[in-house]
């Protein structure tokens, strides 16, 4: 589960580099959105795919790069994530910790577009996709052009995920 050699190549851009990007957009995120801190670790060197417990929200690319960024968040985290994002407490899965971590996923896409694009005009970006349950898989058709890089937050893991091809 790394960075594709096509990719790394068309793009200038090394796994080390595009999971620096992902690392950087969530701590911005995390830290001016959600005022938390978090802690990003190596890429993962296997896929993750199933997931208990846990909220994920993903955001695809278009254009000349086409893609998914995904968060994985357990939901004891995106429980206190929405409560410091939206300053009311959040204490169950509801329509507001899905727009919460829709729209996590949606700034880490805009962050990431804007290190892969031209401007952002060369890449468009999906509306953000929310899934959550008890136990659950996420399969992407390509997990080897997948970086994975785990944060700690505040004793919990969430897992944020950037899976890119180069369009022709």
């Amino acid at each position: 589960m790394s960075l594709n050699s096509d990719i790394a190549r068309t793009t200038s851009l090394t796994e080390e580099q595009v999971a620096g990007y992902v690392i950087d957009a969530t701590k911005e995120v995390f830290s001016t959105m959600v005022m938390m801190d978090v802690v990003g670790d190596f890429p993962l060197t296997e896929p993750v795919s199933r997931f208990k417990c846990c909220i994920t929200g993903m955001v695809g690319f278009a254009g000349t790069y086409s893609g998914v960024i995904s968060i994985h968040c357990p939901i004891a985290l995106a429980l206190k994530v929405t409560s410091n994002m939206l300053g009311v407490d959040c204490d169950e899965v509801n329509d507001d910790l899905n727009d919460a971590i829709g729209e996590i996923a949606n700034m880490l896409g805009g962050s990431v577009k804007q290190v892969l694009s031209k401007g952002g005009l060369d890449v468009k970006l999906s509306i953000p996709t929310v899934i959550s349950g008890e136990d659950y898989t996420v399969n992407s058709l390509s997990d080897n052009d997948c970086v994975v890089v785990p944060f700690t937050v505040e004793g919990h893991t969430l897992l944020v995920g950037l899976t890119l091809t180069k369009e022709d």
